[in-house]
């Protein structure tokens, strides 16, 4: 079934259309309107319109949408950073514009969804995809599907806290995160919290581009920030077994595409895994950036709305 996805982010909103394998027809992407919540939802508008005609199938066309942040499934309100609707169902907002309802969710679902349909995480039972990217969050599904949320989240294992024995032996401060907490796994382990372990132990500010680079061609202190971020990987690693338990971790976001990820990250998950737990299969995603949309036309072709 040819279906559309649109995935929605801070500065773009991105639509694909797919084909009856899931294949990328076509995309898109026009700048996400910042300020107003009417030229927010026109933008949305503009992208189902041109997924419409660019299949010849108009309103008969599944399409799906995939935005980062909270959905309550009691009232369709989006809470979302960075864009003009937060507060608001924008799925019925849309309703109004367009003549009819279409699927929201999380970015995150959505690429779980997309990788464990055709991705990296197929033929696994139960999948997290982890996107390491300027945030931290991951989806979960099994069988294939989604799994129920009851307040319409991803997994923000993000915002676990980071264990203070991590802290002590890597002689790291206690550093404030944006969601009001203190001392939350984003803030290690994102692309800006590997840019921050970086300025911490050089003393100087350094981007994470840098460090990756640079510890590729041998840089001793640069492949020691970078073993250092994979040390505390490995402990978000097992919070996600010790809490989920999956037989598939999919990677995703930026910090995926560091070369050898899935050793770099393995090592030291062997040596932090609880007892004789087995390891789930780590592997990088393989649509990557379209996963977003997706996950997000795969919803819209499953469910009806």
């Amino acid at each position: 079934m040819i279906s559309g996805g649109i995935d929605i982010g801070g500065t773009k909103i991105e639509a694909r259309l797919f084909s009856d394998n899931l294949a990328t027809v076509e995309v898109r992407r026009i700048p996400t309107p910042k300020t107003r919540l009417a030229e927010f939802i026109d933008a949305l508008a503009e992208q189902v319109r041109w997924l419409e005609q660019l299949s010849d199938q108009g309103q008969a066309l599944p399409v799906g949408m995939a935005i980062p942040g909270l959905i309550d499934a009691h009232t369709g309100r989006a809470f979302t950073s960075n864009l003009p609707a937060s507060g608001h169902d924008i799925a019925a907002l849309l309703q109004e514009r367009i003549g009819r309802r279409l699927p929201l969710m999380n970015d995150c679902q959505a690429f779980a969804l997309s990788e464990a349909n055709g991705g990296a995480g197929q033929g696994f039972r139960t999948v997290v995809g982890l996107i390491m990217g300027t945030g931290v969050g991951a989806g979960l599904t099994c069988d294939g599907r989604l799994t129920p949320r009851f307040n319409g989240s991803a997994l923000e294992i993000g915002h676990i806290g980071i264990p203070a024995h991590v802290l002590v032996s890597h002689s790291l401060p206690l550093w404030d995160c944006g969601c009001g907490k203190r001392g939350c796994f984003e803030q290690y382990v994102s692309g800006t919290g590997l840019a921050a372990l970086g300025a911490h132990r050089l003393q100087r500010p350094v981007a994470a581009e840098e460090i990756v680079a640079s510890a590729q061609v041998g840089d001793a202190e640069h492949q020691q920030v970078l073993w250092q971020w994979a040390e505390i990987a490995s402990e978000l690693l097992l919070n996600i077994q010790l809490t989920h338990d999956p037989d598939c971790i999919t990677l995703g976001g930026g910090l995926s595409g560091i070369p050898d990820v899935v050793s770099l990250l393995e090592k030291p998950f062997q040596s932090v895994k609880l007892g004789e737990m087995r390891m789930p299969a780590i592997r990088t995603a393989i649509h990557g950036d379209s996963s977003g949309a997706r996950g997000a036309a795969i919803m819209a072709t499953r469910q009806t709305f």
